[in-house]
């Protein structure tokens, strides 16, 4: 691929969803683009550019945007965020609410779901300590594709075998031929909508809690702290922010501080 292919893809990519392609992630184009460029008659990426450069076809800007969004998940990922929301995080969270009994919780990119229903288990095995919550968890994508399987809630063998216990498998799972189907009990607890992190998230509503993970890592230093002072506007005081292992909000933004002895963890401060 020429340089000013390369300079018009990447650029489209970034003004579109903030992901940051470097000349080193080139490779990715080829590998995630290749697909859309067969499924519309393009012989190749440089067709497939060329034919986004001569018209401004919306529905394929999209196409080309979510295949380059859409990154893998699995179940329990990492395991000491889920441990700490439970925890650490919940309890004071919920001895503050206890009066109304309400609780928020959004997963800005839930890709195929795994995260929003492990937290959405997380909340289930507490038992009659949420009985007569009203608890929302709200999982956000931008590629629309990736929310229809998120919806579904049913995964292979090789998906649910990357994190998920075997005990909680055979509990909130249903098994039915190859696949496994989440359960209504807990796929009823996640609501998914499409949402770009570059827009301004107000109807979305408050969030007491914000699993942010491995998001970050994707974008440019404006775009973090851009991203962040938003979602920073949607907490409360005393709301908690969940980052990726690889991110932190030190050098970049002032509108959260890492919470002592809670890896991962973020507060207003």
């Amino acid at each position: 691929m020429n340089p000013a292919d390369f300079e018009f893809i990447s650029s489209l990519i970034m003004s579109r969803s903030g992901l940051v392609l470097t000349p080193d992630k080139a490779y990715l184009l080829e590998s995630r683009l290749m697909p859309v460029a067969r499924k519309h008659g393009l012989k190749g990426l440089e067709d497939l550019i060329s034919t986004l450069r001569l018209r401004r076809d919306e529905s394929l800007i999209v196409e080309v945007t979510e295949a380059m969004t859409t990154n893998e998940s699995f179940f329990f990922r990492d395991t000491k965020p889920f441990n700490l929301l439970r925890d650490e995080v919940l309890p004071p969270i919920m001895e503050k609410r206890a009066a109304n009994k309400r609780l928020r919780i959004w997963c800005a990119a839930a890709s195929s779901g795994q995260e929003p229903y492990s937290i959405a288990i997380v909340l289930k095995e507490l038992g009659t300590k949420l009985a007569g919550w009203n608890i929302e968890i709200v999982g956000t994508d931008i590629s629309n594709d990736i929310l229809r399987k998120a919806q579904k809630a049913q995964y292979s063998q090789f998906e649910v075998q990357r994190g998920m216990p075997i005990q909680l498998l055979l509990k909130y799972f249903d098994k039915v031929d190859e696949n496994w189907i989440v359960k209504p009990e807990i796929k009823n607890m996640v609501q998914y909508k499409y949402w770009n992190l570059l827009e301004d998230p107000k109807p979305l509503g408050n969030f007491d809690i914000v699993f942010c993970r491995n998001v970050l890592i994707y974008f440019d230093a404006e775009t973090k702290g851009k991203v962040l002072a938003t979602v920073a506007n949607m907490m409360p005081e005393d709301g908690k922010m969940f980052l990726g292992g690889a991110e932190t909000v030190l050098g970049v933004s002032d509108k959260f501080k890492p919470v002592a002895g809670q890896r991962g963890v973020y507060a207003r401060p």
